[in-house]
């Protein structure tokens, strides 16, 4: 059993929405840790990522949603992590970025839009029902204004080598997810072999459904591993 956990965020959003998660989990003696990436550029959040596995005192489960499904793709290489979990997360192939699959498969929003300095930001004013529609609203309202913008470089990075190819992997699709399509995180879950759940949520499953996704991360610390 894997008793070690790395939460790491996606865009737009910071570590605090991994709070219930975190809880459920440490209540079960999980050692979790939460990265707060700063999605300015890909080689900063491989940073930060890899820094919370390296504290971490044996073998590590990590955890990603949405573009930190593109961050744990790369930083799960560390010989700690022994198992992948995406909540519906960016799981790349070689040669793929986030920009790049979302085009191949676009999602229901067209609210992401870039500013003058290299920055995309969600429009505050589609925030909730395109990100967050099955949260609070007073919730989503405040996740709107206290966004975190990610990087050009960070949405863009191409991935180079997949730790899935190597390592057993988790996913969660959110089926009314409109900030990744559904059909593609289907595709990028069978593509991983992952063992594959699916939960009628937004894009933030893992904060509107945090037992379910709690449920998946203890799953997948309790598999027999190599």
């Amino acid at each position: 059993m894997i008793k070690n956990v790395v939460l790491v965020h996606g865009a737009f959003a910071d570590g605090s929405g991994w709070e219930s998660v975190a809880r459920i989990l440490m209540k079960d003696g999980y050692k979790v840790s939460v990265v707060q990436l700063p999605e300015t550029s890909y080689a900063a959040d491989q940073k930060y990522t890899k820094a919370a596995i390296d504290a971490m005192d044996g073998p590590v489960v990590l955890v990603g949603h949405s573009y930190g499904g593109s961050v744990i793709t790369e930083a799960g290489n560390h010989p700690k992590v022994k198992a992948l979990v995406y909540i519906a997360a960016f799981a790349l192939d070689t040669g793929e970025s986030c920009a790049s699959i979302e085009q191949a498969l676009p999602p229901a929003s067209k609210a992401i839009k870039s500013d003058s300095d290299g920055n995309w930001w969600i429009d505050q004013k589609f925030f909730a029902a395109d990100f967050a529609a099955d949260l609070p609203a007073e919730k989503a309202a405040f996740m709107a204004v206290s966004q975190v913008p990610i990087s050009t470089d960070a949405f863009t990075h191409k991935v180079t080598s997949p730790a899935w190819k190597t390592k057993p992997a988790w996913y969660m699709v959110a089926t009314a997810d409109r900030s990744i399509n559904p059909e593609q995180e289907r595709m990028m879950a069978k593509r991983a072999k992952a063992k594959t759940v699916e939960v009628n949520s937004s894009h933030v499953a893992y904060m509107s459904h945090p037992k379910e996704t709690a449920k998946l991360i203890v799953e997948a610390s309790l598999a027999q591993l190599p």
